[in-house]
């Protein structure tokens, strides 16, 4: 990144760092691809989370592909409240919640980070 400095009219000096447009690009992508994936993630929880409370069948190829995909995103936080996992019935899953806030919270931490040095807003 280059420096430059800047003399203003009562001769005093300031530093500032100057990124050019095609860093701001690639800044922004980057961000962008953070929040792709991380939009989809989200979805699945959600998608996941509505197929619980509704208590749909396992059996079925999307739900099992829904609960299969998710699975591990969800484990970390089947601690925090009595989870006994029984597929097919309705069930309000507090464990997905709380994983869809916490992963929102990573995704805009990490789009955060990706800007760094930015002069526009992620």
């Amino acid at each position: 990144m280059a420096v430059y400095r800047e003399i203003e009219t009562d001769e005093t000096e300031s530093e500032r760092p100057v990124t050019t447009e095609r860093q701001e690009y690639h800044m922004n992508v980057a961000a962008r691809i953070v929040y792709l994936v991380g939009g989809i993630l989200l979805a699945l929880l959600a998608i996941r989370f509505l197929l619980a409370l509704l208590g749909a069948n396992p059996a079925s190829g999307f739900a099992d592909f829904i609960y299969s995909v998710t699975h591990p995103f969800v484990v970390p936080f089947f601690g925090l409240f009595s989870y006994t996992e029984r597929l097919g019935v309705g069930r309000f899953e507090y464990e997905t919640l709380v994983a869809i806030v916490v992963y929102a919270l990573i995704m805009q931490v990490l789009a955060r980070l990706v800007t760094i040095g930015s002069r526009q807003p992620a």
